[in-house]
């Protein structure tokens, strides 16, 4: 990647370049086809992993998760991760949801998995390894 870019991409360089991907992507109306509900998935999982290991000031998503993950456990003080992330994933799947608002609700989605512990922290943990590996 380093021959093709010239420098290392660096986790938030490639957090900001998907975000950027996934908003523009969504939306028809440009010279390339707009992303389908899969893709918007998937790189909204990369960036979601990859603003999870970004640091500051790039965290400021992870930070604003956190905030609003805080606030439920407060509302709702028996409902774990993983219950909040089985309920997430089942808006997804049975909502209809345009693809902007699947890359979104993916960001927080992995975000949350991630904390929940079992096969989705596995999984998110995964893919930021490959990602981090991508953007160096």
């Amino acid at each position: 990647m380093n021959n093709f870019l010239g420098s290392p991409l660096g986790t938030a360089g490639l957090a900001g370049a998907l975000t950027v991907i996934i908003w523009f992507g969504t939306q028809p109306g440009g010279r390339l086809k707009p992303l389908g509900w899969g893709m918007a998935l998937f790189l909204s999982m990369v960036a979601g992993s990859e603003y999870r290991n970004a640091g500051p000031p790039f965290n400021l998503v992870s930070s604003l998760v956190n905030d609003g993950i805080r606030m439920f456990g407060q509302t709702f003080p028996n409902y774990s991760m993983a219950g909040l992330a089985l309920t997430m994933a089942a808006i997804m799947a049975y909502k209809k949801l345009t693809t902007r608002q699947v890359a979104m609700w993916g960001i927080v989605f992995w975000y949350v998995a991630a904390g929940a512990g079992g096969e989705w922290t596995v999984i998110a943990d995964k893919i930021a390894v490959i990602a981090s590996n991508l953007a160096s």
